[in-house]
């Protein structure tokens, strides 16, 4: 029933996998080209988010209301992919692009793989490979560059700051969106998207309390690089273009290619937006961002495909122990019910 925990040695379904993703990956990075007009338009950040995640949730009632059922098998995954990948991701990012470019909050915001990698390091005191090291060195150098911290922070310090919050919460979408599929009651990446936007617009609808916002400005035009449209075409776009098609399409393409392949895959994210934000929002970036943005990426794609060192040989002593209730290892030498399934732990493992 759940074809997203399907082998991803398939041919067809590894090529279905690397396709949703890139279309994830496109329609995710002309969001804040469609917010920013918006935003300058009067409609402050939060309340941006709330219009594209209450408008992808109201989408997705049909999708919701199908799996229903999944808001009792697993609740947790549910609220937890809402607050982190949904509310958090959305409303750091949209703040972020309030005070900074477009390009440089989402180079920014693909901090989120290294960080990963040094969550588990320092934080669970788990092995990681060389090369995840340096890959996560190599992306904090090309941020170093885009913010032009010799400068003293050209950039807004408090929009950077967003953005990184935005690379904290990314890290739960990849971990939350894998863990859906996993264990004895894996949900349908429908339903995750689905209950994820729902949970997230509520949680935003109490903190923003969109009934203060003007939304009038919603009928009225706005200017994207010198050029006058109707604010609904932005906005359009924003919620079923940018937000439906984004997260339905990358939650099921880490079903298929497992979180560390959709992660490289995303990060062309950071390249449209700049792309887009260049043409459409006459967001020119200048050298350094360019060099750093490019050590970025470069840093993450390094950091996500690296494996850590000493995952195996850990595997191995543990299978030569007497078994415990987490049962025996499978045949790729992952335990059949240990460990939390999606877990960080896990998942840097994958990576």
């Amino acid at each position: 029933m759940h074809r997203s925990t399907a082998s991803p040695t398939l041919p067809t379904g590894r090529t279905l996998g690397l396709s949703l993703a890139l279309v994830s990956a496109f329609a995710f990075g002309g969001s804040g080209t469609a917010a920013k007009p918006l935003i300058e338009a009067g409609l402050s950040p939060l309340h941006v988010v709330w219009l594209r995640v209450t408008g992808a949730a109201v989408a997705l009632l049909p999708i919701a209301y199908r799996h229903r059922d999944a808001v009792l098998r697993r609740p947790g995954l549910l609220i937890g992919f809402g607050l982190l990948a949904v509310a958090g991701v959305q409303a750091c990012y949209f703040a972020a692009i309030s005070r900074i470019p477009v390009g440089v909050a989402l180079l920014i915001e693909y901090l989120g793989p290294p960080l990963l990698i040094g969550y588990v390091k320092f934080v669970q005191r788990k092995p990681i490979s060389r090369g995840a090291a340096i890959g996560a060195g190599v992306a904090v150098a090309g941020l170093a560059c885009v913010v032009e911290v010799w400068n003293g922070l050209s950039f807004d310090a408090l929009g950077v700051l967003f953005a990184l919050g935005a690379a904290c919460c990314q890290v739960g979408y990849f971990v939350l969106a894998d863990a859906g599929r996993r264990g004895e009651r894996p949900v349908d990446p429908l339903a995750v998207s689905a209950f994820g936007l729902l949970i997230g617009a509520v949680l935003l609808t109490v903190f923003t309390r969109p009934w203060q916002a003007d939304w009038s400005a919603l009928g009225g035009s706005v200017v994207m690089n010198g050029h006058t449209l109707p604010a609904l075409l932005p906005a359009a776009w924003m919620i079923l273009i940018a937000t439906v098609l984004a997260y339905l399409t990358g939650v099921i393409a880490v079903g298929h290619l497992s979180p560390p392949v959709a992660g490289v895959v995303a990060n062309l994210e950071a390249v449209v937006a700049t792309v887009l934000a260049w043409v459409l929002l006459g967001e020119h970036l200048g050298l350094p961002q360019i060099a750093g943005g490019l050590l970025v990426l470069t840093g993450a794609f390094a950091a996500q495909t690296g494996k850590p060192a000493a995952v195996k040989p850990a595997k191995a002593a543990d299978a030569a122990g007497a078994p415990d209730a987490g049962g025996t290892p499978d045949a790729g030498g992952t335990p059949d019910a240990g460990g939390a399934p999606g877990s960080p732990e896990r998942v840097a493992a994958e990576r």
